[in-house]
Parts: C-alpha cells; sequence; structure tokens
C-alpha cells in the first residue's frame, strides 16, 4: 500500500515543480493583455490581470489555493501512509452482562449502554480502527436480541466487522475483556460469513424469568383486588341459574387472627417462609404449555394491534422448573409470566390464556424487571448451513471454513458468570428491598375493571376490554420503580416504599399502550 501512495504522490510533485517554474509564454500573454488595455478583466484572486511590474517572479496569486490543497492532499496521504491498515473480517462475539447500570442493549446517544462500552472496548484494544471508531455503523454493527435496562444476558451475540489479528497479541479474547469492566464479558468470537446477520439469522431466544413462590398466594382478603375477586364471582354466579353461590373461605395462609391488621413488612417475613405445594406447581405447568405453539400475542406485547403480522409469534417451548431454596424465599424459574402467574394465584381456569390470544385487548401488568434473564440466542439454520460447506471443505484451515456459534463451549464460564453477577444480584436485592412484594401487593391494591378477566370462568367480561379512545374510570397503571434490578438502582431512585400502593391508586390517570406489558417483542420470538 505504501508504495501504491508513493507512486501517487510522485505526479503531483511533477505538476507542483512544472506550475513554479517561470513560463516565458504566460508571461508574453499577460503583458499582451495588460498591453491591450483590457482592465476589466480578473484573476481567480480578484486581481487585474495586467500585474505590470510583477512578471518576474511568474506566479498568480490566484494559484497560491491550488498549492495550500495539494499541501494538505500530499499531508492527508503521507498520514494514510504511515498509519498501518490491518485486514478486517465479518466477526460475530459471543457475550454477557450484568445489565445494571445501563440503559439498554443497544447503543443510545449520551447513555450508558452495553454496545456503547463493548464498542469502546473494541476501539481501545485495536479491534476497531480509529478511521471507524466515531461510528459503529462503518462496522456494521448488529445484535441478536435487544434488551431493556437493567436486564441481564448471560448470553447474547453481536456481529461487526473486525480486526481479528491484532499485533502483538496472541488472546485476542482476553485482551478485548481487558477493557471491559468485570460485569460485561466476551466469551468468545466466531469467524462468520460475510452474509451473516445478527438478528435475521437467530431463529431464537431462550429467557428464564426467576420470582419468589409467594406470588402464588392468593390476594389477602382485605385488599381492593381481593374484593373484585368477590364481586365478579358473585355476578357470574347470580347470572348462572344453575349454581347456587358458595361462601368463599380464604387461604390457610391468610387464615389467621387478626390478618387485616397485619403489617406488609409482618406478611412478607411469613410469605418467605411459605413453601408452594405440588398441586400448585402441577397447576403452573399445565397453564405454562397453553403458551407453546403459534399463537396472537397482541396483550403481551407493547404497542401491537391484533391485526399485526407481528403479534403471531411461536413459542417453542416453556418449562417450569421445580422450586429451590435460596436464604430463606423459594424461587421458581419461568419463561413469561405475569398471566400465568395472576391465573393461577386466584384459582382462574387456564383457559384465560387462550382468551387472551383473541382480538380483545386487556391490560396484563408487567411482572418486575429483576427476575428477567436472557439465557442465550440461537442460531440452528446458520449452523446447519455451515455445517454442509464445512464438509465439503474438511480442512478448518481453508479461507471458507466457518465455524459453528456454539455457547455451550463457554458453558462453564457462563454458569461461574451467573452465579457471582446475576443470581446472587437478583436475590440479594429482593431479600433487601422486597420488590416482587411491593409489586404483588401493588397489583393486590387495584379495585378496578381492568383485571376483571381473573375469575372462576376463565373469560373475558366487557368491563376488562380496553378500546382505543375510550377513556375508562380508574385504570391499572405501570409503576417505573418495579424496573428496579439492584440496589445500586434503589440508590438512585430512592428508598422502595412497599406500604404506599393504595395511596397510588388514587391518583391512577390514563395509560398508553405503550406501558402496558412487560413483555418484549425479543421475548416472544423464542
Amino acid at each position: 500500500m505504501s508504495t501504491v501512495l508513493s507512486l501517487l504522490s510522485s505526479p503531483l510533485s511533477t505538476r507542483r515543480q512544472q506550475t513554479d517554474a517561470p513560463s516565458p509564454s504566460s508571461d508574453r500573454n499577460v503583458a499582451g493583455v495588460g498591453n491591450a488595455g483590457r482592465k476589466g478583466k480578473r484573476d481567480a484572486a480578484g486581481h487585474s490581470k495586467s500585474r505590470r511590474g510583477k512578471q518576474k517572479d511568474g506566479r498568480n496569486v490566484g494559484r497560491k489555493r491550488q498549492r495550500t490543497l495539494r499541501h494538505h492532499k500530499e499531508t492527508r496521504k503521507s498520514k494514510k501512509r504511515n498509519c498501518l491498515r490491518l485486514p478486517k473480517r465479518q466477526t460475530a462475539l459471543l457475550l454477557g452482562f450484568c445489565g445494571t447500570g445501563c440503559n439498554g442493549m443497544q447503543i443510545q446517544p449520551n447513555l450508558r449502554t452495553i454496545e456503547g462500552v463493548l464498542f469502546d472496548a473494541l476501539v481501545r484494544a485495536g479491534a476497531v480502527s480509529q478511521d471507524n471508531a466515531d461510528d459503529p455503523v462503518k462496522v456494521g454493527l448488529g445484535r441478536a436480541a435487544r434488551t431493556d435496562a437493567g436486564v441481564h444476558a448471560a448470553g447474547n451475540l453481536v456481529s461487526m466487522k473486525l480486526i481479528t489479528t491484532i499485533p502483538g497479541i496472541k488472546d485476542w479474547v482476553g485482551h478485548v475483556n481487558s477493557f471491559l469492566p468485570p460485569e460485561i464479558r466476551v466469551w468468545g468470537k466466531v469467524r462468520v460469513q460475510n452474509s451473516f446477520n445478527a438478528r435475521n439469522s437467530c431463529d431464537s431466544r431462550k429467557y428464564t424469568y426467576f420470582f419468589p413462590t409467594y406470588l402464588l398466594l392468593p390476594p389477602k382478603p382485605n385488599t381492593a383486588l381481593a374484593r373484585t375477586l368477590r364481586s365478579s364471582s358473585d355476578l357470574l354466579t347470580t347470572q348462572d341459574k344453575f349454581t347456587e353461590p358458595t361462601p368463599s373461605k380464604p387461604h390457610a395462609f391468610w387464615d389467621i387472627p387478626n390478618i387485616e391488621s397485619t403489617t406488609p413488612e409482618e406478611d412478607l417475613a411469613r410469605k418467605r417462609t411459605w413453601r408452594v405445594g405440588t398441586d400448585m406447581v402441577e397447576s403452573l405447568k399445565t397453564a405454562a404449555r397453553k403458551f407453546e405453539g403459534t399463537h396472537n400475542f397482541q396483550n403481551f406485547t407493547i404497542g401491537r394491534e391484533y391485526g399485526d403480522r407481528s403479534s403471531q409469534r411461536h413459542m417453542i417451548r416453556i418449562e417450569v422448573s421445580d422450586p429451590a431454596v435460596y436464604g430463606d424465599t423459594e424461587w421458581i424459574s419461568r419463561k413469561m409470566m405475569s398471566a400465568l402467574v395472576l391465573s393461577c394465584r386466584t384459582g382462574t381456569p387456564s383457559q384465560i390464556i387462550d382468551e387472551l390470544y383473541g382480538p380483545r385487548m386487556v391490560m396484563v401488568p408487567k411482572m418486575p424487571a429483576l427476575g428477567l434473564l436472557l439465557e442465550y440466542p440461537i442460531f440452528e439454520s446458520y449452523n446447519r448451513r455451515v455445517a454442509a460447506n464445512n464438509e465439503k471443505l474438511k480442512d478448518p484451515s481453508d479461507a471458507d471454513y466457518r465455524p459453528e456459534i456454539d455457547f455451550e463451549v463457554h458453558r462453564k464460564a457462563i454458569d461461574d458468570f451467573k452465579q457471582k453477577y446475576i443470581y446472587d444480584n437478583m436475590r440479594n436485592t429482593e431479600d433487601r428491598c422486597g420488590i416482587f412484594d411491593a409489586w404483588i401487593r401493588y397489583v393486590d391494591s387495584y379495585g378496578g375493571n381492568d383485571l376483571t378477566y381473573l375469575n372462576q370462568r376463565g373469560v373475558i367480561p366487557s368491563t376488562a376490554v380496553i378500546k382505543n379512545s375510550v377513556k375508562r374510570p380508574c385504570p391499572f397503571r405501570e409503576k417505573k420503580r418495579f424496573d428496579i434490578t439492584s440496589l445500586a438502582d434503589i440508590k438512585q431512585e430512592g428508598p422502595l416504599s412497599i406500604g404506599d400502593e393504595a395511596a397510588d391508586e388514587e391518583n391512577e390517570e390514563g395509560l398508553s399502550k405503550a406501558s402496558w406489558t412487560r413483555w418484549r417483542d425479543e421475548e416472544l420470538q423464542i
């Protein structure tokens, strides 16, 4: 490359020498023009073309600007000549991160994001050249899955054109990680096909949602939601001529003396010692299977209408693990979950899940962000394609050989990272702040009609249906404080009050469609 640049500079130097040399013919022409008295003519610099008395220097002031431009061009070329240009390759980076303190995955101006921190580290490590350091678009930055603010990922993938051989660096991944904070790790890099697109090549995404099992307890008897559920049940029973009304008995957990006067702190201490029964776990698993397959998820998405093609999603598999106890609290691992939890804790039949796939729009409260984890994206189709190509090559050293994308190769490092930076953070934050308990009590304090689809019939009544441009009394309102994912967020937002849920309900206002549910697009593409 330096030879080419030097050749390009040669004609430029020759032309400069020819320009600077005096030209007798041009002298005569200039003098002749002046003698002809053509005073109205001006050169490029604005001077009269007569130029009397200045023929000896043979220079035109207007040409100084041309020489200055040539000088700048030569300076730029000399800088490029001194800069070593290294080859770039289309590369997939496998990474994991704790989302605490970041405003989501995707780069945003003036905000700390996962991609922003990663791209800056790649520039400082020399994996992205200084020519491309000012704009990630230049290297084609893309990601397999977005995540919201505070949400964690044990595995995610970004792709871009990177310098994969950095002079003097043997451990490329370790070198890049040395420029990253410990809560963001690159697991490995994979050379991918030039046509690879991180988002479009991704077949599915695996998520996990953790929540404490005490969320499955029914509402406290004296709460607004408990009264609404009783009223709704009595109304449905009255409408059914063949069903005799039966007095409802409180759940055994709440069947203690003076339960109405217990404080939230006292209730939470008892909740953490409660253990879910096998019957309820089986009910949860049965209801969860309703999510599998292709359905219209408009009630679980953000800002989607029933007729939108993007509302049609396919859930490959959904599993409910057996509960495990950590500290004083029993937890269940889940992958989607507000409608599932609310229907199980209120005794609503699992057929309500089928009802929610219909065209009627209802409010599904979003669960706290604390329990959500992106496990990893899956690239089965891409792996099959490169495997077929690799069979023809048979030699991994071939320039066209492409390895498969496999997070399991890094399983030990990923599991250690999850335990230290994600699981421990989740449990410690819940133990210290009781976010899940505050959320479920906030739901229980709601006394409007938005949640009346939680009933013994498993049907959506007209009172729960949301219609566009129709203002409804006492709508359910989401609270930003339940997006807290760490103790650091508590320090920024202020302490999480757990006794003001009823007071919040007195000031309910209208709610935009965008804030109706947690279930983000990536969650429903698994």
